[in-house]
């Protein structure tokens, strides 16, 4: 068995997806929702320590620019993420 990752030995992976089969659905669906929580956290925490305190609109608008990068949000929201002042 080829791993999907180099850097996973085989035995780890089968283990792992042994534990995601287990889950089930609801409870696959229920980690991905966990893990996307914690990686927003993650994010805007990284957008506070590059910006600083912002109001919650714009730190909100750079967490969509870093999901979806800058020409989707300039067309988008009519915002340039790395435009100065911005």
């Amino acid at each position: 068995m080829r791993t999907q990752s180099v850097a996973t030995p085989a035995d780890v992976e089968r283990l792992l997806i042994e534990r995601y089969r287990a889950m089930g659905p609801g409870g696959r669906l229920a980690a991905a929702l966990e893990l996307n929580a914690e990686l927003e956290l993650l994010a805007r925490a990284g957008i506070r320590a590059r910006h600083g305190e912002l109001p919650p609109e714009e730190e909100r608008l750079r967490l969509f620019a870093l999901r979806l990068g800058r020409d989707p949000m300039r067309l988008a929201f009519g915002w340039d993420p790395g435009s100065a002042g911005a």
